[in-house]
């Protein structure tokens, strides 16, 4: 079976693996006899425990330098109203050219086209080592998949010396875009205590929306900063408003809202508590406020890394990627502690959709990708 058909071969297997987070599904043990058989060295790391636990799988072959990884996950999001699909979320069924299912763009068609790009390169003769870390929590919580494996890696000289994640970077079309950063992401949720009373008589009650508004007003819907080079401004937005009072003339006796800010590198998620946790206390009054700093911002500057998978891209596609740090959080926020890191995958148009669906000769352009990029980064093939 040639490179190409491996992998959309492979894709359709894993997509089969009701691999639902924090479900293994069958998708680690699958790509665990796969890696095996072409002789990567596969170590099973899970992490947690009883509900919490999440089986994760590390496999390398070779040990010279240099080692390339690639990070991927092999979980997936809920299929949501399984009736509303036309296939079946868990069918790997191609119609018309187009493979169907949960995980098709997001992100196990990207695992299986690196796992049959890797095998074509082995086969020819690689000069360096290839890894994959693969979890099964990336769409969960993000606590016992990729950040405990970076430690493990770290802690037993596994360090790669670059990392490419198979997230589905590409917005329209394969050889869009390249992702060499990601903002970080703090949520808020504050909640701003008074006193109830006649809204005909205010003088005896403290409306604590009054206070709450005013509190929000450096987060709602507001731009941070003007942007870097790599970086659009931090933006910072409301994302709900609670006060659960069904009475048009009563003051309420507390309000509380919640926000999120995505920041670039001009800030941490510290500076940004900090900063808001004075302004709440100079407008005064009863409040208490909880945080959750989902992930610090960081930048691989273009490089190495960045140039041999821009020209892996243009080879097979005939595009020039663009380098971007928009979007969401991503598993290499973790990657980034112990080697330069970059993402590259499928188009994302349809991931955690009903129908989730790629085109398989984006697949198979992947895989082409992969291998070229392979090739240029562990040297000259030897076979």
């Amino acid at each position: 079976m040639n490179a190409k058909a491996h992998a959309v071969d492979l894709a359709q297997r894993l997509i089969r693996c009701p691999s639902v987070t924090p479900a293994e599904g069958g998708a680690i043990n699958l790509l665990e006899a796969e890696l095996s058989a072409i002789g990567f060295a596969c170590t099973r790391l899970p992490f947690g425990e009883g509900n919490d636990r999440i089986d994760n799988l590390f496999a390398r072959y070779g040990s010279a330098a240099p080692h390339v990884c690639f990070a991927g996950h092999t979980d997936v999001v809920p299929v949501g109203d399984a009736a509303a699909w036309t296939r079946d979320p868990f069918g790997g069924d191609i119609v018309g050219g187009v493979l169907f299912g949960r995980g098709a763009a997001d992100m196990k068609g990207g695992v299986a086209a690196f796992v049959a790009a890797a095998a074509a390169v082995i086969e020819g003769g690689i000069g360096g080592s290839v890894s994959l870390l693969i979890t099964g929590d990336e769409e969960g919580d993000a606590v016992n998949g990729t950040v405990r494996m970076v430690e493990w890696a770290m802690a037993n000289d596994q360090i790669p010396d670059m990392c490419v994640v198979g997230e589905p970077t590409n917005p329209d079309a394969l050889g869009d875009m390249i992702k060499n950063g990601r903002r970080g992401s703090l949520s808020g949720h504050l909640v701003v205590t008074g006193r109830q009373g006649h809204v005909a008589y205010p003088h005896l009650a403290d409306n604590p929306l009054t206070r709450l508004v005013a509190m929000l007003a450096p987060v709602n819907g507001t731009e941070l900063d003007g942007g870097t080079p790599h970086f659009l401004p931090s933006a910072a937005n409301v994302t709900t408003i609670d006060v659960g009072n069904p009475a048009t003339n009563v003051i309420p006796a507390r309000a509380e809202a919640k926000f999120n800010i995505r920041f670039n590198t001009e800030h941490s998620a510290d500076s940004l508590r900090g900063w808001l946790e004075e302004h709440f206390t100079r407008v005064g009054g009863d409040w208490h406020a909880q945080w959750k700093a989902n992930a610090d911002p960081f930048i691989t500057d273009p490089g190495p890394l960045t140039d041999m998978l821009a020209a892996a891209v243009t080879e097979i596609t005939g595009r020039t990627p663009a380098l971007s740090t928009t979007g969401g959080t991503s598993d290499a926020r973790f990657i980034t502690r112990m080697c330069p890191v970059a993402e590259f995958g499928l188009v994302g148009k349809t991931m955690h959709q009903v129908d989730e669906h790629v085109d398989v000769a984006d697949i198979e352009e992947l895989c082409a990708i992969y291998q070229s990029f392979l090739v240029r980064a562990c040297g000259e093939v030897v076979g």
